[in-house]
């Protein structure tokens, strides 16, 4: 047992207990068995968040949109579910995409649902992709404060009959652009998508390409991203929207 002049001494952590730092060189470790009746500290530590993993990604075209993710969810390093969708059609016009916290992200979806209910109710007809844009962007901002951790993109056909794509961040921020990515895999898919759809530091003309060859785009830069990004796998979901409505798809990807 050690003495009561201890107590004075400067204390340092350590993984069996605490480290007394003795002024003559020798350090002792102390354990809470070592002082009877008194409490050692304990750090507890809360999260209302959880990254959950997963890429997706979204082109659109002339007149097509083509949006993309993967099923994989994960926590960490272990995987929960090997199909979870990211991918929701909020209207017939406007499909979302979202990554990150998986309660935020069904949370989040539910109120985008009602409150495109309620909109179809009042005015009797869907809502427009771009209004539903706008709508996403209002909902994020109203929990600025408490963030949903869901990073979304939107896109869906606009009135004009053209695909459109919104990109957003936690709280709101968005802009239109021809493509976008955002997930764990955001960093591998940009690149690809800079080089094959924004024709980035190219010198030939930029290519005009069919939602056919997009989808195929789309199937090589998952599978580039499932190769670097142990968050992103499984299977890749792929929704086509034209003025004639969407069709799906899945392709696999790799399960490790």
């Amino acid at each position: 047992m050690m003495n009561s002049t201890t107590f004075g001494a400067p204390l340092m952590r350590h993984s069996e207990g605490q480290v007394v730092l003795g002024g003559n060189g020798e350090d002792v470790v102390v354990k809470p068995a070592d002082y009877p009746g008194r409490e050692q500290p304990y750090e507890h530590r809360f999260s209302p968040y959880d990254f959950n993993g997963g890429t997706v990604a979204g082109v659109s075209g002339e007149d097509y949109l083509v949006i993309a993710a993967d099923t994989r969810m994960s926590s960490g390093y272990e995987i929960l579910s090997r199909n979870t969708s990211k991918l929701h059609q909020l209207n017939p016009n406007a499909i979302l995409a979202s990554s990150g916290c998986k309660t935020d992200m069904d949370q989040l979806r539910s109120v985008l649902d009602i409150k495109s209910k309620i909109y179809q109710h009042n005015h009797r007809k869907s809502m427009t992709a771009t209004s539903t844009a706008q709508m996403l962007s209002n909902t994020l901002y109203g929990r600025r404060f408490f963030p949903y951790y869901a990073f979304n993109v939107l896109g869906g056909i606009d009135a004009e009959g053209k695909g459109c794509l919104f990109s957003y961040d936690a709280i709101g921020s968005f802009e239109r652009t021809q493509y976008s990515a955002t997930g764990s895999g955001q960093a591998y898919v940009i690149p690809f998508l800079d080089n094959v759809i924004g024709n980035r530091n190219r010198t030939e003309e930029k290519p005009t390409l069919s939602k056919e060859e997009v989808v195929e785009l789309m199937k090589e830069a998952f599978v580039s991203a499932g190769e670097r990004d142990i968050y992103t796998g499984d299977a890749l979901e792929i929704m086509v929207m034209t003025k004639d409505g969407v069709t799906k798809e899945t392709f696999e990807l790799k399960k490790d």
